[in-house]
């Protein structure tokens, strides 16, 4: 026993934990609080008056026996001892050495644990220094606790079972915990720890049957120690490398690891297993431009849809993406979620994890508009092309019967890259004539894309036209809401800009731009200027917008627009919205409410409808007669005018018979009218 006690380090030397643990086996209060100093020097203190206190219990240790009270102040380390059938000096013996095995899976606790062992070997041979060191003799093995001297020092009174055994006194002691402790310390008792029972032989044996036990009740594999030590090694030179290489790559390992919960290099084996195992598929359709940040590929119109496809900042910019762009791509099968390239920072970020959340994000472009993306980033913009008067004419007459061409061809002629405004009441058939203007250039002009544009219409008008219009028909039907209307439109129009880069001629009918001006009043925000009728000031530009985007494009290349305005509605905002647009066009077709009530079809007012600078659409020959004609009609009231070419024009079988009647019928010029038409064709 002198030998076991002589090897017990200096007081200077022990750390303050294990200082706090020795003070409170031996008895000491209120040491959780004192610094070091005044630790040794209690301690010290205590030492002093313990061989005196402790000579009497020496004493009569051999002749108590198991059941037997000592007689001292404190009866609860007698109690304690009652029912045990093996001597203290086992017990201490066999945690010692329970201890000693423990190597180095505690450095803390096992630095700790020589001084208890040896404490306990002493109270058995009956030279205890204090009663309370004696009641911590028979306490039963502990798992190692990984923390730092600090940590032991600061969890100390959160163990009230702990601290009421080793510093509070022995009648104010729980009587309810004896029995639980009683059976821990009987030998060969299994000891419980969270519902798991542990063998009490062997330290490290426990501790493997404890993890064992853990990973059978949760479903996951178990780790052996030494496992776990060359995982932590791997851990640390992984940890090491990451340190030479920045705090940002630090940042961003901690974040890739954040799913793992640890475990970093499993992550990447199955992020790496499940990227060879991914199977792409193909997907198409139209960019809709969000900002520059991200996007959307619609694959299902030119409206929002469950089947879109989210493309990244990064994406667009590498590859060159605008609004309106045909894309052939791959997404995943899996619906994979994950963080594509780019997405911005902060509360952007936020909102494009939330799309990337709703869509599947685009994998990669195959092409752009039938192109490659090297090819498709070379190609100019539309804004930089340069715009001159239409040049040739998109001409309308197909067949003999079908008048309507045949009359638009005459009173106002439609070239390539025009700007035209069909002015028309309710009811007078501006719906019918859109669609024979749309078959006539499917027929005549097969090689320009047609386009029709229906916002806030009929359902059943856009049925009608999707089954006799052979184009592209875009519709946003009056059931839905405004925002729709101005998404479709714009997208529309961003898809017919992309189309004239390439070099191609476009044809867009929209019905109507009135109705589209309403709607942007409606879905734009306020500015806080109102111009009369209710009309906001800044609702104004984005239609005027789309309107404008018609031209001819020099070098190749056209766009054009014929749109319907209503008139005569009695609604003083449909005037607002038709002056601002009526001097921007510069082709005009008016119909008329008169000859639609007197069903005269088409209601063209011909007197009232003309082209700008037609003499570059038509032949001069021609057009000395038209002008001619123009002439008789503004002598003739709206009916009379339209049946005079009516009545003509069932008579002959095209429109060039038709001028040759007139000019024969009609007398040669020699007033002075007829002498200025001559030198302005000359």
């Amino acid at each position: 026993m002198t030998e076991i006690s002589s090897a017990r380090p200096s007081l200077s030397t022990m750390r303050l934990a294990e200082l706090q643990q020795l003070a409170s086996s031996m008895g000491l209060k209120g040491t959780s609080r004192m610094r070091k100093s005044e630790l040794i020097a209690a301690i010290r203190e205590n030492q002093k008056d313990a061989p005196a206190a402790a000579s009497a219990p020496a004493a009569q240790a051999p002749e108590q026996g198991p059941g037997k009270q000592s007689g001292q102040s404190e009866p609860s380390a007698p109690a304690r001892r009652r029912g045990r059938p093996a001597p203290a000096a086992d017990e201490a013996v066999e945690s010692e050495s329970a201890q000693e095995e423990t190597g180095t899976a505690a450095a803390s606790v096992g630095r700790s644990a020589p001084a208890r062992s040896r404490r306990r070997v002493t109270a058995a041979a009956g030279a205890p220094k204090d009663a309370p060191a004696a009641a911590d003799a028979p306490l039963t093995l502990d798992l190692p606790q990984h923390a730092t001297s600090a940590q032991d020092g600061a969890q100390a009174p959160a163990h009230p079972d702990r601290a009421a055994a080793q510093s509070g006194p022995a009648g104010a002691r729980d009587g309810s915990r004896r029995p639980r402790r009683r059976a821990q310390s009987s030998p060969g008792a299994p000891e419980r720890r969270h519902g798991f029972e542990l063998p009490g032989a062997d330290h490290t044996d426990a501790k493997a049957a404890l993890m064992r036990d853990l990973a059978d009740a949760t479903g996951t594999p178990a780790v052996e120690p030494s496992e776990r030590r060359r995982r932590g090694a791997s851990d640390w030179d992984e940890q090491v490398d990451e340190d030479t290489r920045g705090p940002r790559r630090r940042r961003g390992r901690k974040r890739r690891d954040r799913d793992g919960r640890g475990d970093y290099d499993g992550n990447q084996d199955r992020g790496q297993q499940a990227r060879e195992e991914e199977v792409l598929l193909p997907v198409a359709g139209i960019l809709d431009m969000a900002d520059h940040q991200h996007a959307y590929l619609r694959t299902s119109g030119y409206l929002p849809g469950p089947k879109d496809v989210y493309v990244s900042g990064q994406q667009i910019k590498e590859n060159g993406l605008r609004a309106g762009d045909a894309i052939t791509g791959w997404v995943r099968e899996n619906g994979d979620n994950n963080v594509g390239p780019g997405g911005g920072s902060g509360r952007g970020r936020r909102q494009n994890r939330a799309n990337r959340l709703k869509y599947k994000p685009l994998v990669s472009v195959e092409t752009i508009n039938g192109m490659d993306p090297e090819r498709a980033g070379r190609r100019p913009e539309f804004t930089k092309l340069t715009p001159l008067y239409p040049q040739e004419q998109l001409r309308l007459e197909t067949t003999p019967k079908a008048l309507t061409p045949r009359v638009i061809d005459l009173v106002s002629p439609i070239g390539k890259g025009q700007r035209g405004l069909i002015v028309s009441p309710p009811k007078a058939g501006k719906t019918i004539i859109l669609q024979q203007i749309a078959n006539a250039i499917a027929v005549n002009n097969p090689e320009a894309h047609l386009m029709v544009v229906l916002v806030d219409e009929r359902p059943e008008e856009v049925t009608d036209m999707q089954r006799t219009v052979k184009g592209e028909v875009i519709a946003s039907t009056f059931d839905r809401p405004a925002s729709d209307h101005t998404t479709v439109a714009e997208l529309a129009i961003e898809r017919a800009k992309r189309l004239v880069e390439l070099g191609q001629d476009v044809v867009v009918l929209l019905d109507s731009i009135t109705r589209l001006g309403r709607a942007y009043n409606l879905a734009a925000p306020a500015s806080g200027r109102i111009l009369s009728g209710g009309v906001d000031a800044s609702a104004l530009y984005p239609p005027k917008r789309f309107f404008g985007a018609a031209r001819n494009i020099e070098n190749g290349g056209s766009l054009t627009i014929l749109a319907t305005a209503l008139v005569e509605t009695g609604s003083k905002m449909d005037e607002v919205i038709f002056e601002e647009f009526k001097g921007t066009g510069n082709m005009e077709l008016r119909l008329s409410r008169q000859l639609a009530e007197r069903r005269v079809f088409p209601a063209v007012d011909v007197a009232a409808s003309s082209t700008r600078r037609e003499e570059l659409l038509i032949d001069p020959a021609q057009l000395k007669i038209m002008w001619r004609l123009r002439r008789l009609f503004s002598g003739l009231e709206q009916q009379q005018a339209l049946e005079l070419v009516l009545g003509k024009l069932k008579e002959t079988q095209s429109n060039a018979e038709f001028l040759m009647v007139i000019s024969k019928t009609t007398p040669q010029g020699t007033s002075l009218a007829d002498a200025d038409d001559d030198s302005k064709l000359a």
